[in-house]
């Protein structure tokens, strides 16, 4: 049996990124409430690594009014049944222009699950190779960089790199000796 049961649904706005949901719900001990619940596809994070070196982007986030560095991300709205894998190699070299010789799955967290069914699939992408990139009009401000896995260490504990994606996927990978 459920923790919590959900006894009635309604969409109260949707676009083409996302859908929020305002769900009642009846809790353990009988108890009514609401959840307002954002649902969004799954993304595809990617580390790429090389030579004790790691390339980030910059871009402005228009919710926190600000540029910020993180690592390459994004998803494909249109298209949420998409193997990871896929979706981590076209991002990859959507925003930065590398392609890799290795994907290594790494692990899937949630981005924040105390009101969003979002969640992101971690992959460490090495044997680098630079090409052009091809970034969507959207992010035609995005700027493509290489740092010293040190210096973007540094810049987390800053903090300059904000994004717990990005932060958190340092982090897995540094808890698994990755880097």
């Amino acid at each position: 049996m459920s923790d919590i049961r959900t006894t009635g649904t309604r969409t109260v706005y949707e676009n083409r990124w996302m859908r929020v949901r305002e769900d009642a719900i009846v809790r353990q001990d009988g108890s009514p409430g609401i959840y307002g619940v954002v649902e969004k596809t799954d993304f595809a994070i990617i580390a790429p690594v090389d030579n004790g070196v790691i390339h980030l982007v910059e871009q402005y986030r228009y919710p926190v009014q600000g540029r910020y560095w993180e690592l390459p991300q994004g998803s494909w709205e249109d298209a949420p049944g998409t193997d990871p894998l896929e979706l981590a190699r076209a991002e990859l070299r959507e925003e930065t222009g590398l392609t890799a010789q290795t994907m290594r799955h790494v692990g899937h967290l949630f981005e924040c699950y105390g009101y969003s069914n979002q969640g992101f699939h971690i992959y460490l992408a090495q044997g680098l190779r630079q090409g052009e990139a091809r970034r969507e009009h959207a992010e035609q401000d995005m700027i493509s960089r290489a740092f010293p896995l040190d210096q973007v260490m540094a810049m987390i504990t800053e903090g300059i790199i904000k994004d717990a994606a990005t932060v958190a996927t340092l982090g897995l990978l540094r808890l698994k000796g990755l880097i």
